[in-house]
């Protein structure tokens, strides 16, 4: 069987995705461009060579509209001939186009092919293209009469029945940020990071953030409509212990090994094993956790011998809930900080992890890396990697 390798991964540094942030004034399109732009030419491929590029996005409106990844080809310089199509898994797109395309490669399907993915938060805001809310939910109201709701209820339903405390989530909150600005100061970064606009490092990192300071901020989520139906709720999710809106775009150059030895390519690692799966779409951000279980099993690995777990923090009690099922050693779980630190422009975070993962393991000699990400009504995507050289 063929088998898919990675050969570069890059992404923008992350922007605070609100007007006056660092990437607020690039367009989405231009975002992802550069990034594209910036994978060939640093490989010196011609980007004719490349026979799809499977973009995420997950506000697919205003100026994300009409299959971005297709924009951005051609404002990246792309030949023509380069085909390009967008999808939308929610927060786990742009790891959907890396499934995509490496088993378009092993299929047989593609010698090479680029996954990416884009989100401009501040451009683009969260829900711009739903129409109205709960526009989607009448086709399930039969099974869901209660009805679903939005994901921060879900990481705070998921904290209180986990028991983690508002001080374990401010404490992990705190890490995240730790780790990610010792690694930016060490130069970790600095492999993957391809500058956007003005912006050369990701504004995102607060160095100087403690638990004892994010204690002091308020609950985001409260609301009176949802306090007899979950009692159990304490109100412990706060933007502190969440990932930020964020700008950003990410690419990842996917081919066989065949070709990559044909055009003096070396790969950095190899997609081992793939899972997709769906969960609880009430709970909605656990499905992480059958994800990695199922992943595991086709890899035919254990948990301890991975390397190293990025689990997407989009809250944190998701990665606490992830490490507390699988009994992950907490040392080796997102050990570059996640999304609370570094963003999260939803549609490019599966990429970025992707970027932070392979450096990672470069960098300390790991050999298999393990990426998970909740997504948004239930869903989860899981993949694993092996390095090689």
């Amino acid at each position: 069987m063929r088998s898919a390798v990675i050969v570069d991964v890059v992404r923008t540094p992350s922007g605070k995705g609100k007007p006056g942030g660092g990437l607020s004034d690039v367009h989405p399109a231009t975002l992802l461009a550069g990034a594209l732009a910036e994978l060939v030419s640093r490989n010196d491929l011609d980007p004719a060579l490349v026979d799809d590029v499977v973009g995420g996005c997950v506000t697919q409106a205003g100026e994300q509209a009409f299959n971005i990844s297709r924009t951005a080809v051609l404002a990246a310089g792309f030949p023509e001939s380069v085909p390009a199509t967008t999808v939308d898994r929610q927060c786990g797109s742009s790891q959907q186009a890396a499934h995509f395309a490496a088993q378009g490669v092993i299929a047989g399907a593609y010698d090479i092919a680029i996954a990416c993915g884009v989100e401009s938060m501040s451009r683009a805001p969260m829900f711009s293209n739903a129409q109205g809310k709960d526009a989607n939910r009448g086709p399930i109201a039969h099974r869901y009469p209660e009805g679903l709701v939005q994901q921060g209820i879900s990481a705070e339903v998921i904290a209180a029945r986990w028991k983690f405390d508002r001080a374990a989530l401010d404490e992990f909150a705190a890490r995240s940020h730790r780790l990610a600005a010792e690694t930016a100061a060490a130069g970790g970064f600095d492999n993957e990071l391809v500058a956007a606009g003005t912006l050369t490092a990701d504004e995102t990192i607060r160095a100087t953030t403690t638990a004892d300071g994010l204690a002091g901020l308020r609950p985001a989520f409260v609301d009176e409509q949802y306090k007899a139906r979950f009692p159990e709720i304490e109100w412990s999710i706060t933007p502190g212990n969440s990932s930020p809106l964020t700008d950003g775009a990410s690419a990842a150059l996917i081919m066989s090994e065949e070709t990559a030895t044909k055009l003096g390519l070396r790969p950095r690692a190899r997609f081992h094993s793939f899972a997709v799966l769906g969960d609880d779409p009430l709970l909605m951000l656990t499905a992480v956790v059958p994800a990695t279980r199922k992943v595991l099993e086709r890899a035919g690995l254990g948990i301890d011998d991975i390397d190293a777990y990025e689990v997407n923090e989009a809250f944190a009690p998701v990665p606490l809930v992830w490490q507390h099922e699988l009994g992950a050693d907490a040392a080796k779980l997102n050990p570059r900080g996640g999304a609370i630190a570094l963003g999260h422009p939803l549609g490019a975070s599966g990429t970025r992890i992707l970027a932070t993962l392979v450096n990672h393991l470069e960098q300390t000699q790991g050999r298999y890396g393990l990426m998970t990400m909740c997504e948004a009504g239930g869903l989860a995507n899981a993949t694993v990697i092996e390095r090689l050289g």
